[in-house]
């Protein structure tokens, strides 16, 4: 059980925060003040830091200074793109503005916490299956009904990502993020057009799982019947 700890001092925004990742199954720990979540990661080390910017006494950019190789995703209301652009080359991983909604949160730690699990360029090796879609990334191949489909590394790895975290919309900045590795020049263009490989690919062999457009924000399966 990975755990997440939550630095906020706002106790409503930080008992719904932690009361999402409890429901999706993580561990959190929760800190207040800029202070007392030094204190805390003296104690503990989690696997990912959620920081609020403004917190009591010593603020969230101080704390980050603090911080090393873990990751962390701010969540602040500043939404200046200086900000974003500050703090992510001070340290964080990912900005997210508040209010925000909750399913891009999770997909947006699940995307990190993949990330510190795999090292370098190596997908993930372990198999997965949704509805009658398997996906083996050891071989690059997807089986549905012992009918075998070959898979590129890029393909795979956005197959792997939409499969980990089926039950969420996967934003296209989160996709070219998690595939840049295979393909460093992927660009939204090209994005679409591994999609429809992939689509093609799927229904060449019936697969109930299809790849589905949610409109202005990204991808994620749907189960045909």
């Amino acid at each position: 059980m990975e755990t997440i700890a939550v630095i906020e001092d706002n106790v409503l925004t930080g008992d719904m925060i932690t009361e999402i990742l409890m429901e999706e199954g993580f561990h959190v720990i929760r800190a207040y003040s800029g202070t007392e979540a030094l204190y805390l990661l003296k104690q503990k080390t989690p696997d990912l830091i959620l920081l609020d910017l403004v917190l009591p006494g010593l603020g969230g950019e101080s704390v980050l200074e603090h911080i090393k190789d873990i990751p962390v995703i701010i969540l602040s209301s500043r939404a200046e793109v200086e900000d974003k652009i500050h703090l992510l080359n001070e340290g964080a991983c990912d900005y997210i503005t508040k209010p925000f909604d909750t399913r891009e949160l999770i997909a947006r730690i699940l995307v990190q916490l993949r990330k510190e699990k795999n090292t370098g360029n190596h997908i993930d090796q372990s198999t997965l299956s949704v509805g009658n879609l398997t996906l083996d990334p050891l071989s690059l191949h997807a089986i549905v009904q012992s009918q075998v489909i070959k898979l590129t590394k890029t393909e795979c790895v956005i197959l792997k990502l939409l499969m980990s975290h089926s039950r969420y919309t996967i934003s296209k900045d989160l996709l070219l993020d998690s595939i840049s590795y295979e393909t460093p020049d992927c660009t939204e263009k090209s994005l679409k057009q591994h999609i429809y490989n992939l689509r093609k690919k799927l229904n060449s062999v019936d697969s109930s799982i299809q790849i589905e457009t949610v409109r202005g924000v990204g991808f994620k399966l749907s189960e045909n019947g």
